[in-house]
């Protein structure tokens, strides 16, 4: 075995010599480099997380900046990192390898959110950006994300010439790194920290509405926050200090950056079972809100009383609505309403925004799954000047307000629902209430989502054969529903099955079906682009809430038996 890999590596290979499936598994890939980064299990092997899968994607993205750019060695990258096993040691060394290549480095001095590696990479007018996390995935997974000059993750055009980059490094000795004394001694490797966090959380503050009623009040509302392990800790509980709210608890064993996650079975807030320890503690102070962030503080989940005085857990879908509606009625309250103003939602995202955004005279575009596209679209707004960014959200618990980062912030997202939900307070509303009035307006929108896993080289397979018999068969009927429009995003074609019409779907190409039936429900589904699994998306709305509930349970039931007939015979 080569030197060029430590003895750690070479002993946590020899364990598996006589296990084949895991060799197989861990060696029959290079670990994908997908439309924003990497993701896997860390371990030895190409198809895993580890320094030297680190060391080569870096090196491609270093060929990328140097090819592509003609002052990325001076501007340099910003690296964050979060509170996984070995995101330390994984940041150092991209860092390092970006300083062989003489592209200069800002490393972050701790765990930061994915939110500020945003915001710094504009602050700072640099090429880029890496952050290393594996957002709310399980505990022997870490990851690897890039970012581009404007802060947002590299575009889908962007990712393949990287890519193709990365693919031409097929020996390690192509990969050049210094020691970091080297890298400190040539002034390439710089530490940043305090600097950073002030501006991030001023800009934040910039953004936010009823500054003056927190500043007031905010203490008389009691919150309790979780940062579930992760990096929202100090920035979340700073700008809540700063805005006034001074009764917010941490849950204090969450409050500790623990990269086994010990106290939850899931460190993601899109789950209710992540609030238990916050949920026990709610008990005796009674708070408003219940707050949780995941580990690299880009989602954010809320928890609320209902009428009854339970706490139930809101969805992404529920809470950018929640936002969208208040943020657009405290800029018409205060005459800035822009009249080109445009909320941006990913295709997965629920519709009632829509009609919620018209009731303002503001516009709705979407935008494909994943938050770099929204951030894409701030980026061509501000080019041409013809729309106004407002907000923008999507389903799976990420929010943005304002244009200081070019992906979701839980940081800001905590700051705004607490602003929020004291706004209504002092109108003597809770969110809850203040939730079905807008759906008893609106109508009463459902969502779900449901993840097929479908591990390793087989299921890979199984997934590319289940959405090709879908492309192929075109069904008019679903789940005892008629299609009346079928969306075909990789071919770039939606069909009309009313009136035989076709038109052109302006999204770039991605492997996602989507079927608009006729009682309003919309079903997509899609592989995942970070993890082995084949995600399917159900939207419903009623005319009450029981409708609604019954529409999902039948349709969902329904459509995942037709799903699984089709991995089954294939």
């Amino acid at each position: 075995m080569s030197d060029y890999f430590d003895e750690e590596t070479k002993q946590e290979l020899k364990a598996i010599k006589d296990n084949e499936k895991e060799i197989e598994d861990r060696f029959y890939k290079d670990l994908d480099f997908g439309t924003g980064g990497m993701r896997g299990i860390i371990g030895a092997g190409t198809n895993r997380m580890n320094k030297y899968t680190v060391r080569k994607a870096t090196q491609g993205l270093a060929n990328y900046i140097i090819n592509y750019s003609d002052d990325g060695r001076e501007r340099g990258v910003v690296i964050a990192y979060d509170s996984r096993h070995r995101s330390p040691e994984f940041a150092l060394e991209a860092a390092l390898v970006l300083n062989g290549n003489g592209i200069k480095t800002y490393l972050f001095d701790e765990l930061r959110p994915t939110p500020e590696l945003s915001f710094a990479v504009r602050e700072l007018k640099a090429i880029g950006g890496i952050v290393i996390t594996a957002s709310h995935n399980p505990p022997e997974y870490n990851g690897y994300k890039v970012y581009w000059e404007d802060g947002g993750q590299v575009v889908p055009e962007q990712a393949r010439e990287i890519i193709a980059e990365i693919a031409e490094i097929d020996d390690f000795d192509l990969v050049k790194r210094l020691s970091r004394k080297e890298a400190e001694e040539k002034g390439l490797l710089q530490i940043i920290g305090k600097k950073i966090d002030d501006r991030f959380i001023e800009e934040i503050l910039k953004v936010l509405p009823n500054k003056e009623l927190a500043k007031a009040r905010g203490g008389e509302m009691p919150i309790i926050y979780t940062p579930l392990h992760g990096t929202g800790n100090k920035p979340v509980c700073r700008v809540l200090k700063e805005l006034g709210f001074n009764r917010v608890e941490v849950v204090p064993e969450q409050a500790v950056a623990d990269p086994d996650f010990s106290t939850v079975e899931s460190p993601n807030p899109e789950e209710f079972s992540a609030f238990k320890m916050a949920l026990e503690m709610a008990e005796e102070s009674d708070p408003d809100l219940i707050i949780g962030t995941d580990p690299d503080c880009d989602r954010m989940g809320l928890v609320v009383k209902d009428d009854s005085g339970e706490y139930v857990g809101l969805t992404g879908n529920q809470v950018g609505v929640l936002m969208a509606d208040y943020l657009l009625g405290q800029m018409k309250e205060a005459g800035t309403l822009p009249d080109n103003g445009v909320i941006i939602k990913t295709i997965v995202t629920t519709e009632m925004v829509r009609r919620v955004a018209a009731n303002y005279g503001i516009e709705v575009i979407d935008v494909l799954t994943g938050f770099k596209f929204i951030g894409e679209k701030i980026k061509e707004f501000k080019a041409s000047g013809k729309k106004s960014f407002i907000f923008g959200f999507e389903e799976s618990y990420g929010y943005l307000a304002g244009t200081y980062a070019r992906d979701k912030d839980a940081v800001i997202a905590s700051a705004l629902v607490a602003t929020m939900a004291l706004y209504y307070r002092d109108k003597g509303l809770s969110i809850y209430q203040k939730l079905r009035e807008l759906m008893d307006r609106y109508g009463y929108y459902r969502e779900d989502l449901a993840a097929i896993h479908l591990e390793g080289k087989e299921g890979q397979e199984k997934i590319k054969k289940t959405l090709a018999k879908l492309r192929e068969e075109k069904p008019e009927n679903i789940s005892g529903n008629k299609v009346i429009i079928y969306k075909d995003i990789l071919e770039g074609k939606s069909y009309d099955y009313r009136d035989g019409t076709e038109e052109e779907i302006e999204l770039p190409e991605s492997n996602v079906l989507q079927y608009w039936l006729e009682d309003e429900s919309i079903l997509t589904i899609r592989p995942s682009g970070t993890e082995p699994k084949l995600k399917i998306y159900f939207a419903v709305r009623g005319e009450t809430e029981k409708e609604a509930a019954e529409k999902l349970k039948t349709l969902k039931a329904r459509f995942l038996g037709e799903v699984n007939q089709i991995l089954e015979e294939i």
